[in-house]
């Protein structure tokens, strides 16, 4: 009886055991060690491909890129002018900080009307007429404040006004780059195909010149932040943008030649987040494919965007990235689409004076073929930026 019970026992513990004989066939799994363990963090592998392929395209300027992508990123201030802005500027300019634009605008003028020592200066009452003012060739209204050249300080959060809005919107500096070179005029009606999270949106409405302003994106998230933005900064009386979420590649179907104005920021391989973030990486082995397909995807974003653009109107292609493929390539592409499979002409307008009026603020790369690049560099870590404006002919 005893043996019996011992038995018993010892069977009872080999059907506790966990032994692979006992587990269901259909619960068995073997662990694939090479699918689904990455050997690299998203951020080392994208830093792995821009080692590879931007030491190519930069050359010797690559190494200090490098630094300063994974160095701490400079920002600047765009004041609302829905706040009070006077206020905002006046405690901005106790800090230091400078408005890059406003540098600009006096480069400008400077230029068109330098000042001659030798001339007699008359006085205000037999003063016959004041000289036309330069053209400013960028949007108006716009002030955003900077920290000068090797000045790390930061700005403190944004607060909220005595109006109920913030006072002014934190964004990489370059960002606005973009909006300045789309030249906003008064009356416009603007598209800004590819809005998420809204800080160029916000830009354009406070351009004061758009007549009709639409912003979509396809992310539903992004949607979500713009609309956030818009709700902070813009008051309820003044918000009159058409937000919407659709596929912007079919935007040249829906509102075909209705635009005069057309911003096409598209989605890119987001150089600095990538090097820096885990989160939403594009650089995930998951989403290989995504990032391969991001060419062409740019591409369709553009010519839609070329089409929404009235003839004589004018787009602005941007990106955050250095790459060429995802820049000047993508620019060409969509001008020979445009040509070969919609006799719609486009020429790319020269910006080579963003290099002048802003040199103060921003690096650019002195070999970009098409368009305007500005590069990250430790004195100045702002970008990568690449900004291309179009105008559609016929």
């Amino acid at each position: 009886m005893e043996a019996s019970w011992g038995v018993l026992a010892g069977a009872h513990r080999l059907l506790r055991r966990p032994g692979p004989g006992l587990i269901p066939r259909r619960l068995r799994h073997k662990k694939k060690w090479a699918s689904t363990e990455p050997k690299f963090s998203s951020t080392r592998l994208a830093l792995q491909n821009f080692d590879m392929n931007y030491k190519v395209q930069f050359g010797d300027l690559w190494p200090s890129i490098r630094v300063s992508l994974l160095s701490e990123q400079k920002y600047g201030a765009l004041v609302n002018n829905f706040s009070t802005w006077d206020k905002t500027t006046s405690e901005l300019e106790q800090l230091k900080a400078k408005d890059f634009v406003m540098e600009a605008q006096r480069r400008v003028q400077q230029k068109a009307f330098p000042e001659e020592p030798s001339a007699p200066v008359l006085p205000t009452e037999l003063e016959t007429h004041t000289p036309p003012a330069a053209p400013w060739p960028c949007s108006p209204n716009l002030r955003c404040y900077t920290f000068t050249r090797g000045d790390i300080s930061r700005f403190h959060p944004s607060r909220v006004s005595s109006l109920g809005v913030l006072d002014y919107y934190l964004m990489d500096a370059s960002s606005l780059l973009p909006v300045l070179a789309l030249g906003v005029q008064p009356g416009d009606t603007v598209l800004d195909l590819c809005a998420g999270p809204g800080g160029k949106t916000l830009a354009l409405l406070l351009t004061g010149y758009c007549r009709h302003l639409a912003a979509n994106d396809i992310s539903g998230s992004r949607t979500q932040r713009l609309k956030q933005v818009l709700h902070s900064y813009v008051p309820r009386d003044r918000n009159q943008v058409r937000v919407t979420s659709q596929d912007g590649r079919k935007w040249g179907d829906l509102e075909s030649s209705t635009y005069d104005r057309v911003l096409v920021d598209v989605p890119c391989t987001t150089d600095r987040h990538s090097v820096l973030e885990e989160d939403n990486n594009i650089f995930k082995r998951s989403r290989k494919t995504e990032r391969q397909m991001l060419p062409m995807l740019q591409v369709q974003l553009l010519v839609a965007g070329l089409l929404a653009t009235k003839p004589s109107g004018v787009a602005v292609y941007s990106t955050c990235t250095l790459s060429h493929l995802q820049n000047e390539y993508v620019v060409g592409r969509a001008i020979d689409i445009l040509a070969s499979q919609f006799q719609t002409d486009v020429q790319v307008e020269d910006l080579s004076c963003f290099r002048h009026l802003f040199q103060d603020t921003f690096s650019f790369f002195p070999s970009c073929r098409v368009g305007e690049l500005v590069l990250p560099v430790l004195w100045a870590n702002f970008g990568p930026m690449y900004f291309c404006r179009l105008r559609r002919l016929t």
